[in-house]
C-alpha cells in the first residue's frame, strides 16, 4: 500500500517555501517492515520581499506584535496552500489523492529550555487556512508537544534521518539552512542530534548588506577573503558552542547584533568577515562531527550543500570523513527537510511517534502535531 503526502517547510533563511510530494510505502518483513519514501515532485515557492521583511521583523520584539502575527499567520497559510497546489500541478496529482499535508510553518520565535522561564516555540502559517484552501487534511504544530514533555522542540529531523539514512556504519547528517543541525547515526543503532549554531543566516545577511545579493552564490565571496583570527576566536567563544546537547537555537541568538558585538573594535574587511562567518559554520559542524566519531560518512543537506566554499571548508576540517550531499543517498539535498515533514505527517496519521527524546530531551516519545481535517 502506498500513500501520498506533501511536506511544507520554510526555514530560518526565509528564502522560499519548500513543497515536496512524497510517496510512502511499507516494505515487507525481509526489509524490516520499514517505511520507504520516494520524492515524486518538489518546488521552491518564492516568498515576496515584503513578506520576508514582515517575517524577519517578527523574529525580534517590536510594536503591535499580536496584530502583525495574526495577519501574517493567515497570509502565510495562503502561501503554504499555494505552494501545495503548485507542487501537485507539477506532479499532475489531484488534491484528493493526497492523504495529508505536513506543514512545519515559519518559525518567528524559538525560546528553548534554559533561555526563558517558560519555554515556547511559535510557527506561523495557519493550518486551518491550508486545509480549507487545498481541501487536504493538514498536520501542523509539530514542535510544541515535544516541548510540553520537557524537550527542546528541535531539531525534529533526526528521527527522519534515522528512518531513511541509517546504515551499518557511522554516519552523520548535517542540515545547513539558516541554522545548522547535526544528526549522529552510530553503527550500533544510537541516535543523537542537536543544533550546531549558525548556518547560512549570517552569511546571507552580510552579502545582502554589502553586495545587495540574496546569498553568496557558491560561496565565491567568502572564498575571496580570509578568516580573521581574532574575530573567529571571539565568535567561537560563544557559550552555546560548548554547551552540551540537547540544545537548539535560532535567530534569537545568532543575528546581526551578535556579529556586531563580536567585531567591536576590530578592523576587518567585508570579504574577510564573510570568510570568518563561513569558517564559524564549518568549524562548529566539524567539531560536532569529531565528537561523534573519528571517521565515516557525512551527508549534507539544505542550502549549504550547494555552497562549494562551505563544503570545502568542512572537508579540510574533516579529512577522515567523506563529505557528500544527500543526493547520492536517495534524496535531493534541497528537499530533505520538506520530505521530513511529509514523513512526520505520515507518522502522526499512523498514530506513531515523531520525536526522538535522545535528541530533544523530551521525557518520552510522542505523536507530534495537531490534525486539521479537510
Amino acid at each position: 500500500m502506498t500513500d501520498l503526502y506533501v511536506g511544507l517547510m520554510s526555514g530560518t533563511s526565509v528564502d522560499c517555501i519548500d513543497a515536496v510530494l512524497v510517496e510512502f510505502s511499507e516494505s515487507g518483513p525481509e526489509a524490516g517492515n520499514r517505511v520507504q519514501c520516494q520524492t515524486r515532485a518538489a518546488i521552491g515557492h518564492p516568498i515576496s520581499a515584503e513578506m520576508r521583511e514582515a517575517i524577519l521583523a517578527l523574529c525580534a520584539p517590536g510594536p503591535s506584535e499580536l496584530d502583525r502575527a495574526g495577519q501574517l499567520d493567515r497570509q502565510l497559510g495562503e502561501e503554504f496552500a499555494a505552494a501545495t497546489l503548485e507542487v501537485l500541478r507539477e506532479a499532475d496529482v489531484k488534491p484528493q489523492a493526497v492523504r495529508a499535508i505536513g506543514s512545519h510553518g515559519q518559525t518567528v520565535r524559538h525560546r528553548p529550555p534554559g533561555s526563558v522561564s517558560t519555554p515556547f516555540s511559535l510557527q506561523l502559517g495557519d493550518p486551518n487556512t491550508i486545509a480549507a484552501v487545498t481541501g487536504i487534511t493538514t498536520v501542523a504544530d509539530f514542535r510544541r508537544r515535544d516541548m510540553a514533555l520537557g524537550g527542546q522542540g528541535a531539531p525534529l529531523m533526526p528521527a527522519f534521518h534515522n528512518a531513511v539514512f541509517r546504515a551499518d556504519r557511522d554516519r552523520a547528517v548535517v542540515n545547513i539552512g539558516g541554522m545548522a543541525n547535526i544528526t549522529e547515526l552510530a553503527a550500533d543503532g544510537g541516535v543523537r542530534g542537536y543544533d550546531t549554531g549558525p548556518g547560512n543566516a549570517l552569511l546571507d545577511y552580510w552579502v545582502k548588506l554589502h553586495k545587495g545579493k540574496a546569498y553568496d552564490a557558491d560561496g565565491a565571496w567568502a572564498a575571496s577573503g580570509n578568516p580573521h583570527p581574532e574575530l573567529l576566536n571571539r565568535l567561537l567563544n560563544d557559550p552555546f558552542f560548548a554547551a552540551p546537547a540537547p540544545k537548539s537555537t535560532g535567530r534569537e541568538a545568532f543575528n546581526p547584533s551578535w556579529l556586531e558585538r563580536a567585531s567591536a573594535g576590530l578592523e576587518v574587511t567585508p570579504a574577510d568577515v564573510q570568510a570568518t562567518l563561513a569558517e564559524v559554520t564549518a568549524a562548529t559542524i566539524a567539531n560536532g562531527v569529531h565528537e561523534f566519531a573519528r571517521g565515516g560518512e557525512l551527508l549534507v543537506c539544505g542550502g549549504g550543500a550547494r555552497n562549494h566554499d562551505l563544503m570545502e571548508r568542512m572537508r579540510r576540517r574533516l579529512p577522515t570523513w567523506t563529505v557528500t550531499p544527500t543526493d547520492h543517498y536517495g534524496i535531493d539535498a534541497d528537499w530533505v527537510e520538506g520530505a521530513g515533514f511529509a514523513w512526520l505527517a505520515h507518522q502522526t496519521m499512523q498514530g506513531l511517534s515523531g520525536n526522538c527524546p535522545a535528541v530533544t530531551g523530551a521525557a518520552k516519545e510522542s505523536i507530534l502535531g495537531g490534525i486539521y481535517p479537510a
